[in-house]
């Protein structure tokens, strides 16, 4: 059976394995979350370069926060949280699309010193989400979204109760990861979408949505979950 580093790469173009090289490179197997943000830092410089072409989790993180708040003139006014920013293509996209009240969250400071350089934040927080609590107060935003901060030492399960915690009741949460994580992550594997479940059975949060889409990243397929706070 081939590793899932061969899977991924196995149609790709000769000048895209490169690429997909220093993304594995922050999601292999066993990688910590130490060491998952100091390879962050030190890709941060060519990490649009790399990954932009070959990555649309920003698009459709963005849609689906726009078919909550649809009315592009209210757009202005609705706080959002980014999670795990990154070099902020997710608040890029967001800006175009009318939201213009965002916040930042990022564990790497390479990483947000590249957001920083955008100037479509109002507030750059560098720090990881997960169990415990984060320097944000209660029910602060209208929408908190996660494209790409999905993966092997990258965000825990428990982070959805944080999640949950810093947005208004009524407020939406979008999360767009890579499918195959969720079959063989083993942070995710048989927990993510149980753990889900398990906060909606809570009265913490209800589905709206959870669409499968093409082409996510290196041609993968994504899932984007979308949810409203109770």
């Amino acid at each position: 059976m081939a590793s899932h580093y061969e899977a991924g790469t196995k149609n790709l173009k000769n000048s895209e394995v490169a690429s997909y090289d220093r993304n594995y490179a922050a999601h292999r197997q066993g990688i910590t979350h130490e060491e998952m943000v100091q390879c962050y830092t030190k890709w941060a410089p060519e990490y649009e370069k790399d990954l932009g072409p070959h990555y649309n989790g920003p698009q459709f993180a963005t849609k689906a926060i726009s078919t909550v708040f649809q009315e592009k003139d209210q757009r202005m006014n609705v706080k959002i949280l980014d999670v795990a920013a990154g070099t902020g293509v997710v608040g890029m996209e967001l800006a175009d699309k009318g939201f213009t009240n965002i916040d930042a969250l990022e564990p790497s400071r390479g990483m947000l010193e590249q957001a920083k350089k955008k100037k479509i934040y109002n507030r750059l927080i560098c720090e990881c989400i997960g169990e415990k609590r984060t320097d944000i107060e209660d029910d602060t935003y209208d929408a908190l979204v996660v494209s790409g901060g999905m993966g092997e030492g990258h965000i825990p399960c428990i982070a959805l109760r944080e999640m949950i915690r810093v947005v208004k009741s009524g407020g939406a949460i979008c999360i767009v990861m890579r499918e195959e994580y969720l079959m063989y992550v083993q942070e995710y594997k048989d927990k993510l979408e149980q753990f889900m479940a398990q906060l909606e059975e809570e009265g913490k949060w209800k589905q709206v949505a959870r669409d499968r889409v093409q082409n996510y990243s290196f041609n993968k397929y994504g899932v984007v979950f979308l949810y409203r706070v109770c």
